[in-house]
Formats: structure tokens, sequence, C-alpha cells
């Protein structure tokens, strides 16, 4: 990993918890550049710190992704603290449950707000110095944006527009050497899911699944640096991800019955 991103200016969102904290430790750890990125300042301001004090480097700026102007400065941020972008990984997000005949319609417009939205800012100001340095743009996705999650409606087709635009932006930049990749892990143990929003728009505020049991943070930030090595377009991480991606070629209604009784089998499910 310290071959892979030494001396790489790397862009991260979602910068203050979860997998994105895991990614600032871990790539600093391995010599790169990071630009943190995220809502809560005081968060990343420890984080930073702590990165600095350890002998790595380590820049921040409070953004929130739906809003274009702060996208704007978090990219200029990079450019201005580290001269350059190498890497912009999007992996500010939102998760939800709830089924569709429940939730408010407003919770959708806020998943597809952070999500998407988010990925396109972000990318939109940050896609001419990534083209400079023939650098890497990551979209962290999940298995809900392989193929549809039931009660989790709007995380499901926010990750899909994200995967069509990612793939979309790679086609448009085939002759300009930049590398785009989607990212797809499993069930993941991070804050994410505790701040899932309910049908009225309210926080989870705890997770129905076995945390023990899922990937961590820092697992998922080596599998990504992985990918980034290779210039992956996609990285399916676990049998989760490989599994859902093969049998939907060949047998998708067989896939559907199988995501339904696993998310119903959740406690509480609102399947049931």
């Amino acid at each position: 990993m310290k071959r892979t991103l030494k001396d790489k200016v790397i862009i991260i969102t979602g910068a203050s918890s979860g997998i994105g904290e895991a990614m600032a430790r871990v790539y600093a750890s391995a010599g790169a550049c990071v630009v943190l990125g995220a809502r809560s300042v005081q968060k990343l301001q420890l984080l930073a710190g702590e990165i600095r004090s350890h002998g790595g480097r380590a820049a921040y700026c409070g953004v929130d992704v739906t809003q274009p102007e702060e996208c704007r400065e978090l990219i200029e941020t990079a450019v201005r603290e580290f001269g350059r972008i190498d890497v912009l990984i999007c992996n500010a997000g939102i998760s939800m449950r709830a089924l569709f005949d429940d939730v408010d319609l407003e919770v959708l417009h806020r998943l597809m707000d952070v999500n998407f939205w988010g990925t396109v800012n972000c990318c939109k100001y940050a896609l001419p110095y990534l083209q400079d340095t023939k650098g890497s743009i990551v979209g962290i996705s999940s298995v809900a944006g392989l193929h549809g999650l039931p009660g989790r409606t709007g995380y499901s087709a926010s990750k899909y527009a994200m995967t069509g635009f990612l793939e979309t932006l790679r086609i448009e930049n085939l002759h300009k050497g930049l590398h785009v990749m989607v990212a797809c892990p499993g069930f993941t143990a991070s804050n994410v899911r505790f701040s899932a929003l309910t049908a009225d728009g309210s926080q989870q505020g705890e997770t129905p699944r076995d945390e023990s049991k899922m990937m961590t943070g820092e697992q998922v930030a080596r599998i990504v640096a992985r990918g980034i090595l290779r210039r992956k377009r996609l990285c399916l991480m676990e049998i989760e991800g490989r599994a859902t991606h093969f049998v939907k070629k060949f047998a998708p209604g067989f896939l559907d019955r199988m995501f339904y009784l696993v998310m119903a089998r959740e406690p509480d499910s609102p399947l049931k």
C-alpha cells in the first residue's frame, strides 16, 4: 500500500466517521496526503491533528456535500494545501430503512441529495485536476447498488444513480487517462447504519445487524487501495457482493427471493 499511496493527494468525503475515517487513518499511515471533508469540523480537526501527531500529512474542510459551493471549497483546499489531486473518494452517504409504502418522500430526496448529488458536486470541481494527474475517482457504493434491497428503496436508487453517473464519466474520459472505480462493500460496521433514516426521516439510532460479523472500515480501506492500484472498474468485497454480481446475470428472480428472505429476517424488519 505504501507503494500505491505514498505522496498521493487523496480527498475523502464523509471522513469524520466510519469508512471515511478509517480510510483517512490507513492512507495517511501509508504516506498519502489526506484531505478530509465532512460536516463535523470539530471531528475533522481532531482526526487531522491525530494524523499530524503521528507524522502524517492532513488538511480538512467542513463540507455539506449537498452544497456545490462547499464542495468547490473542499477541492480548492486540497489544491491550495498540496498542489494537486490524485484521488477523489466520494464516501459521504446516508442510508434508510422503511418500506416505500410508508416512507415520507422527503427521505428519498435526502438520500438522493447526499449519495448521488454529493458525488456529482465533488466530481464537478475535482475533474480538471484529476484529468491533469490521470488520477482516480472512487464512488463508495454498496451491494444495494448492484441489486434492489427491500426496505432501502431510496438507498438503492441513489447508489444505482451514482453508478450510472460514474460509468458515464469513465466513458467520457476514455482518452484522458482518468480512472473511475465503483466500490461495493458488503455490510460494514460503521456509523451510517446507526444514522439510517426511518420512514418519517428520524434516525434509526441502532443497527438491526450484528456489527461483529461485518467488515471493518479498515478492511474496506485496504481493499479500495488495492483497487486504485489495479485501476479496477468495479471493486466487489466479500462473498455477498461477488455472489450478487454473478447470480444477477443468470437468476435475477432467485436473487429477488433471497434478498427478501434475508432482509425479512432482520430484527424489527419492515417486511414482516
